[in-house]
């Protein structure tokens, strides 16, 4: 499945099918990093629903593996490489925490922890995921596209 352009009305098709917001923001950044589709869909595929407990949002993990394939470093001694890297993670995680509170999936979710069974079935009942989600992954992918 490539992924070209992410519209709230193609993050939930994403959602409804079995494709988490990391997965949706990795895979849309995949070409723009030399990262072919696939793999980008399948090394990003545990880390929805901040990594499902809560933790740092699926979206901005699918976003910081793709910052990481543009900007980051694989041998000893780049520190330079690794400052350019650390800045465009910094730079990311501001805008993103300005449009949305926190980078945290438990925060944006208005306090719902998606490990906890009467948690996911309030954000269920609510439709976060076709609500809030949709638009978490949109931005993601929005404020990438001024840095890839």
């Amino acid at each position: 499945m490539e992924i070209k352009k992410v519209t709230e009305e193609f993050a939930s098709e994403c959602f409804m099918t079995g494709i988490d917001c990391s997965q949706i923001v990795l895979g849309y950044a995949a070409p723009k990093t030399g990262l072919d589709n696939d793999t980008a869909l399948k090394v990003s595929s545990t880390f929805g629903g901040g990594m499902w407990c809560g933790r740092t949002c699926g979206a901005v993990s699918g976003a910081l593996m793709a910052i990481g394939m543009k900007y980051g470093h694989s041998e000893r001694n780049m520190p330079e490489q690794k400052n350019a890297m650390m800045a465009k993670k910094a730079e990311f995680e501001q805008k993103f925490t300005e449009k949305h509170g926190s980078v945290v999936c438990k925060d944006i979710l208005g306090g719902l922890d998606l490990s906890k069974p009467e948690d996911m079935n309030e954000v269920m009942e609510k439709g976060l995921f076709f609500t809030t989600c949709t638009k978490v992954v949109c931005s993601a992918c929005k404020i990438l596209d001024g840095m890839l």
